[in-house]
């Protein structure tokens, strides 16, 4: 029936039914009475919409979904051929039960139905067309007209397919056992299947540079558009939400470097003190004091593969610090450890000016700490949870032996882990440092996480890409000119207070900070520049990044703004004076003793004469709200000020609307009466009273012989206080359509 109807062009309710055209002949019923026919549906037949043939992509199924599908369908089909061989035994053998309590002439006039001794036709016969093929016809006549002698035979061969099929059967539970262990975590896992190929794309440098410049046009067609005040927003933004996750990553970056023989050893020192000092040192965290060597770290990590190294909190922190023989490194990055450690205070930051290379450097790097911190807080949840249902069967059981363990491990689907929860992060880093080496086949390795985080273990999968993606970002920075001086060029400004401090006296280093800027510009003339800034508060750090429009703020002469910026620094503070939270309030302009003497003689007289004026005007001035927000900026290579969009000044009187409202029918009112002064006025000086009878008569209808017949009423009533005549027309007939 489904081939010759169109089920696509026919009535449908839902996704499930259609409707059978009316064309349609229905199969002939020699049972139903006059209620079915009230009752039954004879229209609607179901539709299903298969998983395969849809376009909604999370419906599809998974290889592995597949396989598990496959063996269910296979052992069901198995089941199915068992059942049916068992039951048409047992049928047989009571059959020639029956036949062995009658006399031999009983026999031989004893015949089968078409059910064959049973209460179905189909089940014997699908078991003996199944063993006898073709000649199953003759076998099962030979049963109905000569059972005596066709019974035992029959049942003799169902009993030895019966042994032959439940001896394979033994053989396909090992084998569907083992494909159950291997696809039913991966089965469980939809995001794994597409997460390695999509996340490769996304870690490219071409990736996370369009990420920022999608997001930088976007804030730009909103500001042009009136939808944003500022342009001066983050693009991105990041929260490191643990401070020691960065050590984990510091050590998996540290341990990946040292094996790699294509890195000279003094990149690799300066890279160690790029990770161990200089990162932690931008987000206010300080490595411990009393560090140990990479080199000790390694061998004992080494010598302790597999062993308990975790404490019950599921920490483990080795954190690999400066080698105990000095290292010969780059100066720029030296300097960073002899730099004054931040304040622990929140609200404090530290600012950044950064290239391609760097910016690529610490997206990968936030990349990294946001996966640990991940998988850290899932082995937490995990134990968590474990300890708590372990409570609570200790509180039902009451001291009973009873041990219930996972569904999946009592049905086989999956054997259980080797690894304690208690130790499941820092397996977990030890397993990423494994499959660095390549002690470790990938497959194993996914396979293991799968076990530990079950669904929550992709984001693990790209972990060694990750780190090698990393690595390579960190021998380009110290390989690099130009990054090299982005680091110098920091780290001279922080000395001179303009890269960071505290963010309430912000304002006092701003003109330092735009200088900074435009060095920065300048230093990366040839390349992006992003603003990078390292903001701690309640225990977090919050990373935000900028992408800077460098086209309109070059000059042509750099000796100019330099100039300028000197200007600026000389004008706001003293060089060199210390950089704490109160510098802004405590440095003043320096004046002419004559001219101030001036100036305050004339202040105090505008002070005794605006003391008398406030006596008289202060109530005029209670309830009002004034703002001055207009903003106005100077283009540094012409000095030429403009005034910023959606920038204003207002003044509001509170309960203004409140008062308007209640004067406004009153106003409405007097308006009226002065327009009906004025026209009362004109109607006497140009209109006759003849004229104003048949104005009249005309809005009554009765003035026109060729009007058609109607009743017309006069209201008065008033609208906002104010009378108002309207006209209502009754017809008697129907007006004509013209």
């Amino acid at each position: 029936m489904s081939r010759e109807i169109d089920y696509a062009s026919c009535k449908r309710i839902g996704s499930s039914y259609r409707a059978l055209p009316k064309t349609y002949q229905q199969p002939k019923c020699s049972g139903r009475t006059a209620i079915c026919k009230e009752v039954l549906n004879d229209t609607w037949v179901s539709f299903p919409s298969w998983s395969e043939d849809s376009t909604f992509v999370s419906s599809k199924k998974t290889p592995y979904e597949e396989q598990l599908h496959r063996c269910e369908d296979e052992r069901f089909e198995l089941d199915v051929v068992l059942e049916t061989n068992l039951a048409t035994i047992r049928v047989l053998e009571s059959v020639q039960k029956k036949l062995s309590r009658l006399t031999q002439e009983d026999q031989e006039k004893f015949r089968l139905d078409d059910c064959l001794g049973g209460t179905s036709e189909v089940i014997q016969r699908r078991a003996i067309y199944r063993i006898y093929g073709d000649k199953a016809p003759e076998i099962i006549e030979s049963l109905k007209k000569n059972p005596v002698t066709a019974v035992p035979v029959v049942l003799k061969r169902l009993k030895a397919k019966e042994e032959e099929w439940r001896e394979a059967q033994q053989g396909f539970n090992k084998i569907w056992r083992e494909q159950y262990e291997k696809a039913y975590l991966k089965s469980l896992d939809h995001q794994a299947v597409n997460f390695k190929q999509n996340d490769t794309k996304a870690l490219r440098s071409k990736s996370l540079l369009n990420e920022i410049e999608s997001v930088y046009d976007e804030h730009q067609e909103q500001h042009s558009e009136g939808r944003s005040s500022s342009t001066n927003e983050p693009h991105l933004i990041f929260i490191y939400e643990d401070k020691q996750i960065l050590e984990d990553a510091a050590s998996l970056i540290s341990y990946y470097v040292k094996r790699q023989p294509t890195i000279q050893k003094e990149d690799q020192a300066t890279i160690r003190q790029i990770v161990h000092h200089f990162i932690p040192e931008l987000f206010f965290s300080q490595p411990p004091e009393h560090s140990i060597s990479e080199e000790s770290t390694d061998e004992d990590r080494e010598n302790h593969q597999g062993q308990n190294l975790d404490t019950p909190e599921l920490r483990k922190k080795h954190v690999p610090g400066p080698p105990s023989s000095p290292l010969e490194t780059k100066a720029t990055f030296c300097d960073v450890t002899a730099a004054e450690p931040h304040n622990t205070l929140d609200d404090v930051y530290s600012l950044f000016f950064v290239n391609n290379n760097w910016y690529f450097f610490l997206r990968l790097h936030q990349t990294l700490c946001s996966r640990l911190l991940k998988i850290y807080r899932q082995a937490q949840k995990q134990l968590l949870e474990y300890r708590t249902e372990k409570e609570r069967e200790k509180l039902l059981c009451e001291g009973r032996k009873e041990k219930t363990n996972d569904p999946a491990m009592e049905l086989r689907l999956k054997q259980p882990s080797e690894v304690e929860l208690e130790e499941y992060y820092p397996a977990f880093l030890d397993m990423v440092r494994s499959l660095l080496d390549g002690n470790i086949d990938p497959t194993q390795y996914e396979d293991t996480l799968r076990e530990m985080f079950t669904i929550h273990a992709y984001i693990g999968f790209t972990m060694d890409k990750l780190v090698q993606n990393i690595v390579r970002q960190l021998h380009h920075l110290v390989s690099d000119d130009i990054c090299l001086k982005v680091v110098e060029l920091y780290l001279n400004e922080r000395k001179r207070g303009a890269a960071g401090g505290n963010l309430s006296s912000r304002c006092v280093r701003a003109a330092k900070e735009t200088s900074y800027q435009w060095k920065a510009e300048r230093c990366m003339a040839d390349e992006n520049c992003f603003k990078v800034m390292f903001l701690q508060r309640k225990g977090q750090v919050i990373m935000t990044i900028e992408l800077l429009d460098t086209e309109e703020t070059q000059t042509e002469d750099p000796v100019e703004v330099q100039h300028l910026a000197n200007y600026m620094e000389q004008y706001v503070g003293v060089e060199g004076a210390p950089n704490n939270q109160n510098d802004g309030f405590l440095l003043k302009p320096v004046f002419l003793q004559r001219n101030l003497k001036k100036f305050r003689k004339w202040q105090c007289k505008q002070v005794r004469a605006l003391r008398s004026e406030v006596k008289s005007s202060w109530k005029r001035l209670i309830g009002v709200e004034s703002a001055c927000n207009v903003d106005c900026r100077f283009k540094l290579n012409t000095h030429k000020m403009m005034f910023i969009m959606n920038s204003e000044d207002y003044m509001y009187r509170r309960g203004a609307l409140c008062r308007a409202k209640q004067v406004q029918p009153m106003v409405l009112l007097k308006h009226h009466q002065q327009f009906e002064e004025w026209h009362n006025r004109w109607l006497e000086e140009n209109v006759t009273m003849e004229a104003v009878d048949v104005v009249q008569d005309w809005l009554m209808g009765d003035e026109d012989e060729e009007m058609v017949p109607c009743k017309t009423t006069c209201e008065t009533v008033n609208v906002h206080g104010v009378p108002v005549n309207r006209y209502r027309v009754q017809y008697s007939r129907r007006p004509a359509s013209p």
